[in-house]
C-alpha cells in the first residue's frame, strides 16, 4: 500500500512543472511516510518513485507535445485567416478604385462630351457670324460704291451751286447798289433799318407767345391750385384773435388814478420799472391804458394793476411783490399754452424750450392776428395741402406749426425772424425740411423741399383772407400810394387805382401805344416790382385794361 501511494506521489511530482525537485522532495515525504523506516521498504519506495517519475515526465512530454502542436495548428489558422481577410480587404479596396475610377472616367467623359457639344456650337455660330459678316462686307462695299457715286454727285453739285452763289452775289450787289442809288441810303442805315423791324416783329411776336403760354399755365394752374386750396380753407376753419399794442385797464373811480400816480409819482414809476412798460393816465375817465409792443410785460401789467387796484394796497414795495408774482403766473401760462396748442396741433416730440417759445406766441400779434392761432391755422392748412399733394401730412403740419418761432425771440437775437427761428429750431433738435421751412417761409432762403411752398401758401392764406389781419390807416394809404406810383410809370399807362383794400390793382393803359400782348408783359412787370419793393400780406391782383372805343355822330 505504502509502495502504491508513493508510486502515485512520484508519477504526480514528475508530471507536475518542476521535474525532479518536485520528485525529490515527493521522495522525502514517502520515506518520512513509511512506518518502520526499514531498508527494503524504502528501496521499494524509491523504486516506485522513480517508475511513477519516469512515467510521469513521459507523460509530461507527451501533454505538453500535443498542446504545443495545437497551439501552432491555432497559430497557422489564424495566419491564414489573417492573409484570407487582408486578400478579401484588397481585393474589396481594388474593386472600389476601380468603380471610383469608372465613375471618374464616366464623368470625364461626359464632360468631355459637353465641351464638345460647346464647341461644335461655338464653331456653328462662327460659322453663322462669318456668313453674316461676308454679307455685311459685301452690303458696306455696295454701300460705299452708292455712297462714292453721292459723294461725285453731291460735290457736281456743289460746284454747280457756287458758280450759282457768285452769279448770284453779282446781281445781289448789282441789285443792292441800285436800289441804294435809288433810295439815297447808306448801308448800314438800311441795315439799321431792317434789324429795328425784326426787333419789333419779334418782340411782338415773343409776347404773343408768352402771353399764350401763361395763360394756358395760369389756367391750369389756377383750376389746380383752387382746388387744393379752396378744399382746405373749407375743411379748416378758426377763429380769429386780433389784439393791438394798447390795452385799457378800467378803474372804480378817478381817485383811483391819484393813487396810481403816487405821491410825486413814485408808484407809476415803480410800475413801469418793474413791469417794462408805459402807463398812460390822461384825462378820459374810469380808465388808464397800458402801453407796450411786448405782449407778455403789457399782460403782465394789466393783471398786476388789476390786482392792485382790487386790493387797494399801493406803494413800490407791495408794487414789486404784486408784479413778481404775476410774473411768475404768466410763465406758467406761457408753458401751459405751448403746451396746449402742441396737443391741439397734434404735434409730438418737441423740446421743453421749444413748447415754452411756442407758448410766447400766444402773447405775440401780426397785423392784429394772433401768432398762435395763426401758427395752428397754418400747421393744419399745411397738413390739408400736403395730404391732397400725396406727401407727408403730419410732417407739413410741424413744419406749418413752427413755421414763425422766430417771433418769440426778443431784441437781444439779431436778424429777421425765419433766420433766428431757424437757428433756434436746429439748436434744439429740429432737422429738415422744418428747418428749411422756417427759415425760407418768406423767401429768405432757396427752398429745398416741397414743404416750404406748402407753408407759404397756407401761411399767405392764413394772412390775407378777410378780418385775419389789420394794419393802421397811416400805413393803409402810403401802401395804396406806393403800388399806384408803381403802376403809373410804365410807359404807355394812363391811370392806375388800388381797390378791394389794396389787394388789387387796376391800370388803364392807352389802346394806341400798347398792343395786347404788350398789356400782359406790363401786367407781369408791375407784378414783379410788387413783389420785390414791398411789403404786404398776401398777394395783390394786377389788372391791366386795354380799351379801344369808336364814337360817331349820326346827323
Amino acid at each position: 500500500m505504502a509502495i502504491e501511494t508513493t508510486a502515485q506521489l512520484g508519477l504526480m511530482a514528475a508530471t507536475a512543472p518542476g521535474g525532479s525537485a518536485a520528485f525529490l522532495a515527493a521522495l522525502s515525504t514517502a520515506a518520512d511516510a513509511s512506518p518502520g523506516g526499514s531498508l527494503g521498504l524504502t528501496i521499494s519506495v524509491i523504486v516506485a518513485l522513480l517508475v511513477g517519475g519516469g512515467l510521469g515526465a513521459l507523460l509530461y512530454r507527451l501533454i505538453t507535445s500535443s498542446t504545443v502542436a495545437k497551439a501552432r495548428a491555432e497559430a497557422e489558422q489564424l495566419l491564414e485567416t489573417t492573409r484570407l481577410k487582408a486578400e478579401h480587404d484588397a481585393r474589396e479596396n481594388e474593386l472600389e478604385a476601380a468603380r471610383e475610377i469608372a465613375a471618374k472616367r464616366k464623368s470625364a467623359e461626359a464632360e468631355l462630351d459637353r465641351s464638345r457639344q460647346e464647341l461644335r456650337e461655338s464653331e456653328r455660330r462662327l460659322d453663322k457670324r462669318d456668313t453674316q459678316l461676308e454679307k455685311a462686307e459685301g452690303g458696306l462695299e455696295r454701300e460705299r460704291e452708292r455712297l462714292a457715286a453721292k459723294l461725285e454727285e453731291a460735290e457736281q453739285r456743289e460746284a454747280l451751286a457756287a458758280a450759282a452763289k457768285d452769279e448770284l452775289e453779282t446781281v445781289l450787289s448789282e441789285q443792292r447798289e441800285r436800289l441804294l442809288s435809288l433810295s439815297g441810303m447808306t448801308a448800314e442805315h438800311a441795315k439799321q433799318q431792317v434789324l429795328e423791324q425784326i426787333e419789333a416783329d419779334c418782340q411782338d411776336e415773343a409776347a404773343a407767345v408768352v402771353r399764350r403760354v401763361k395763360e394756358q399755365t395760369d389756367r391750369e394752374v389756377r383750376e389746380q391750385a383752387t382746388e387744393i386750396l379752396t378744399s382746405a380753407v373749407q375743411r379748416y376753419s378758426t377763429e380769429v384773435t386780433s389784439e393791438s399794442t394798447v390795452r385799457a385797464v378800467p378803474i372804480p373811480s378817478d381817485e383811483m388814478k391819484g393813487r396810481i400816480i403816487g405821491r410825486e409819482g413814485r408808484n407809476i414809476r415803480a410800475i413801469e420799472a418793474a413791469t417794462g412798460v408805459d402807463i398812460i393816465v390822461d384825462d378820459t375817465p374810469g380808465v388808464i391804458v397800458v402801453s407796450c409792443f411786448d405782449k407778455i410785460r403789457q399782460a403782465t401789467a394789466v393783471e398786476a394793476l388789476q390786482r392792485l387796484i382790487k386790493d387797494g394796497r399801493m406803494h413800490p414795495t407791495r408794487i414789486e411783490e404784486v408784479v413778481e408774482k404775476v410774473r411768475g403766473e404768466i410763465d406758467e401760462r406761457v408753458v401751459q399754452a405751448g403746451k396746449d396748442a402742441a396737443t391741439e396741433a397734434h404735434i409730438r416730440g418737441l423740446h421743453p424750450k421749444l413748447v415754452n417759445a411756442m407758448g410766447k406766441l400766444h402773447y405775440r400779434s401780426s397785423h392784429g392776428q394772433n401768432v398762435l392761432r395763426h401758427s395752428i391755422e397754418v400747421a393744419f392748412l399745411s397738413q390739408l395741402i400736403a395730404d391732397q399733394l400725396g406727401l407727408d401730412g403730419t410732417l407739413a403740419r410741424r413744419c406749418g406749426f413752427l413755421h414763425d418761432i422766430g417771433k418769440a425771440m426778443d431784441q437781444e437775437q439779431e436778424g429777421t425772424h425765419p433766420a433766428i427761428g431757424m437757428a433756434y429750431a436746429k439748436q434744439h433738435g429740429e432737422k429738415d425740411p422744418v428747418l428749411n421751412v422756417i427759415g425760407g417761409h418768406h423767401g429768405d432762403i432757396p427752398s429745398t423741399n416741397f414743404y416750404t411752398p406748402i407753408v407759404m401758401a397756407a401761411d399767405a392764406i392764413s394772412s390775407a383772407r378777410p378780418g385775419a389781419r389789420r394794419e393802421s390807416m397811416e400805413h393803409y394809404i402810403k401802401r395804396l400810394n406806393e403800388l399806384q406810383d408803381i403802376a403809373r410809370e410804365h410807359k404807355g399807362v394812363r391811370e392806375a387805382y388800388a381797390v378791394q383794400a389794396g389787394r388789387e390793382v387796376r391800370v388803364m393803359v392807352d389802346a394806341k401805344q400798347v398792343s395786347d400782348d404788350r398789356a400782359v408783359q406790363i401786367a407781369s412787370q408791375i407784378a414783379d416790382r410788387v413783389s420785390r419793393e414791398m411789403t404786404f400780406p398776401g398777394e395783390i391782383r394786377v389788372t391791366v385794361l386795354r380799351e379801344t372805343r369808336a364814337v360817331e355822330y349820326a346827323r
